[in-house]
């Protein structure tokens, strides 16, 4: 018998509650089904497997392309490969979806530095930098070097100093500052932000060392030998200091004043080659090659890959009459140099 009037309508109602609850259900099949691939990817992308966390990403772009955080994911495990062209496209469509996704804006701040778009990474990372109660100390370096490839120095001195949380007007945000740029290879820049440093405070540590480097490294051995001396009155154990003395004595030729300078670095420190290379070249120059070989042999087995000693050690070989151990050095050396040199 047939039925009708309000048996009938509940039946249908019934009918389409269930055929909604199936069709809900259908829906949030793939719905979870593409979520827990996204847990999977991060796992993955955590472990450094981005090749594997891409393909799966990949499978849930096929079917289930807005599902959160799959853009942000991609990205983020091209980013960890490197091929930051791929994770442009990806973080750009993550920040569409999400404006203030903090993870994707450091990211593609930090992919824009990769490729060298300066200009687009800098308000990326600066907003990032703005977010954060603490300072990022992989975005603060980032923001201080864009800064610094773009001539806006005072502007790095405050990235460098909230990275090393110092107050950014203090001689210590100078220093820094000054060996960020040395970082950089802006020796001629870092002079005036040293400078300054001294200026503000004449007693500061490092500061007259880093000049002096500089000064070495541009030739001009006598301004940085005054510089190194003015450090080691400031802080009379500091081994680097007396190396470069050294180096710089062995440049003037004044081969007992490097001599006694690089002895006094390895006597604070006896675990870096430079001063017992350096030793090796001082005491050949002083017609002591048996000496300069022991020095040069010590310095090789810290670093039986450093080229200089290798050098040395042949022609201390060869002022020894060992002509086969010197041509043994000097055929490492060369192999050495080869190796080292772009191809």
């Amino acid at each position: 018998m047939m039925q009708t009037g309000p048996k009938r309508a509940t039946l249908f109602l019934g009918l389409a509650l269930l055929a909604g609850a199936v069709r809900a259900e259908a829906q949030s099949a793939p719905a979870a089904s593409a979520n827990a691939a996204i847990s999977q990817a991060k796992a993955l992308i955590e472990q450094g497997k981005n090749d594997e966390a891409i393909s799966l990403l990949g499978e849930v772009a096929k079917t289930a392309p807005q599902t959160p955080g799959l853009e942000a994911n991609l990205g983020k495990a091209y980013y960890g490969k490197h091929d930051y062209q791929q994770a442009v496209t990806h973080l750009e469509a993550a920040l569409k979806q999400k404006p203030d996704d903090g993870e994707s804006t450091q990211l593609l701040g930090l992919t824009y530095f990769e490729l060298g778009h300066l200009q687009q990474g800098i308000p990326l990372l600066e907003k990032v930098q703005s977010w954060l109660p603490r300072p990022d100390v992989t975005g603060s370096y980032v923001l201080g070097v864009s800064y610094l490839q773009t001539q806006q120095y005072d502007k790095a001195r405050l990235a460098f100093a909230k990275m090393f949380s110092v107050t950014p007007d203090t001689p210590q945000a100078h220093l820094v500052l000054g060996q960020m740029m040395l970082r950089q290879d802006l020796e001629e820049e870092a002079v005036p932000e040293l400078q300054k440093a001294l200026a503000l405070d004449p007693k500061l540590p490092m500061a007259h060392f880093l000049l002096g480097e500089i000064y070495l490294f541009k030739s001009q051995v006598q301004p940085a030998l005054d510089e190194f001396t003015k450090e080691l009155e400031i802080d009379p154990i500091l081994w680097l200091a007396y190396w470069r003395r050294g180096d710089a004595y062995s440049r003037l030729g004044k081969w007992d004043a490097a001599e006694r300078a690089l002895k006094q670095a390895v006597w604070l420190n006896q675990n870096f080659t430079g001063p017992y290379i350096l030793l090796g070249k001082v005491e050949i120059s002083k017609g002591d090659p048996k000496l300069g070989s022991e020095f040069l042999e010590r310095a090789l087995r810290m670093d039986p890959n450093n080229v200089s000693a290798h050098y040395l050690l042949g022609t201390a070989y060869r002022a020894l009459g060992q002509k086969a151990e010197a041509e043994h050095e000097f055929e490492l050396s060369r192999t050495l140099r080869g190796k080292a040199e772009p191809q």
